[in-house]
């Protein structure tokens, strides 16, 4: 019998040439948050880093999975130009339907890298949405 999971996390799972995370959580905007966490988790070891100053972005409305790909392509983004990756991240909705997140980061150079660093999120067997429980999201990086 598999364990239970908790209610909230994420994890990498096997995949043959780039990197396929999950995350879940009760709500939408948490799942979201779980998935930024899962996407750093792959290619920095950010345990000794300290959080910055807070920015944010936000996504406007959109279909829930081009949501969630919006915010994984903006710190994606942010991390090519300004070699930046957040360390606490929130995401709340917006009133128009879209994502307001916010995050602390630090600077690239702050944290050990222990992985490849990802160029962009598949849409190649995306998947974002309610499930038991909660909302939960499974996608692959492109490395």
């Amino acid at each position: 019998m598999e364990p239970a999971r908790p209610a909230r996390g994420h994890r990498a799972v096997p995949h043959t040439a780039d990197v396929r995370i999950e995350a879940w959580a009760p709500r939408r905007e948490e799942c979201v948050a779980e998935a930024v966490t899962a996407l750093v988790e792959t290619f920095a070891d950010t345990s000794g880093a300290a959080p910055g100053a807070e920015t944010g972005f936000t996504v406007p409305a959109a279909a829930d999975p081009d949501l969630l790909v919006g915010v994984l392509d903006e710190v994606i983004f942010r991390l090519e130009t300004e070699g930046t990756l957040p360390l606490e991240v929130r995401v709340t909705a917006a009133p128009d339907g879209g994502l307001r997140v916010r995050w602390r980061g630090t600077d690239t150079d702050a944290v050990e890298p222990v992985g490849a660093v990802p160029k962009a999120v598949s849409l190649h067997e995306l998947r974002f949405g309610p499930d038991r429980g909660g909302w939960s999201c499974a996608l692959t990086l492109d490395v």
